[in-house]
């Protein structure tokens, strides 16, 4: 699975097996190795690819099925996929309600 997205991502981004393989300082062999499945890179690779297409690791391992940015901010509220509508606008509107409660405070 890990090679299917890696390749789905560098394709997206319109880069060549050589061009990820020079921004990770390994061999166009070994990323094409990766996205066969034929090896699997180590744990420090892994976190240079995921910030090479800003995506959160969980991503290309499988664990996700939209890929969340690398860096993400603290102001943003990501539901999860099994969410249904009427949950994701429970959560628009808690937050709605702690905004009007802390402006509220102020005063």
């Amino acid at each position: 699975m890990f090679g299917e997205l890696l390749c789905e991502l560098r394709k997206d981004r319109g880069m060549t097996q050589a061009e990820l393989a020079r921004l990770l300082s390994l061999s166009p062999l070994t990323v094409s190795s990766y996205e066969c499945g034929r090896s699997t890179p180590d744990d420090a690779t892994k976190v240079k690819i995921a910030k090479i297409f800003n995506v959160s690791l969980d991503y290309p391992l499988g664990l996700i099925r939209e890929p969340l940015p690398y860096e993400r901010d603290a102001h943003i509220i990501y539901c999860v996929p099994e969410f249904t509508p009427e949950e994701i606008q429970k959560v628009q509107e808690y937050t709605e309600f702690l905004q009007y409660r802390k402006e509220n405070n102020k005063k």
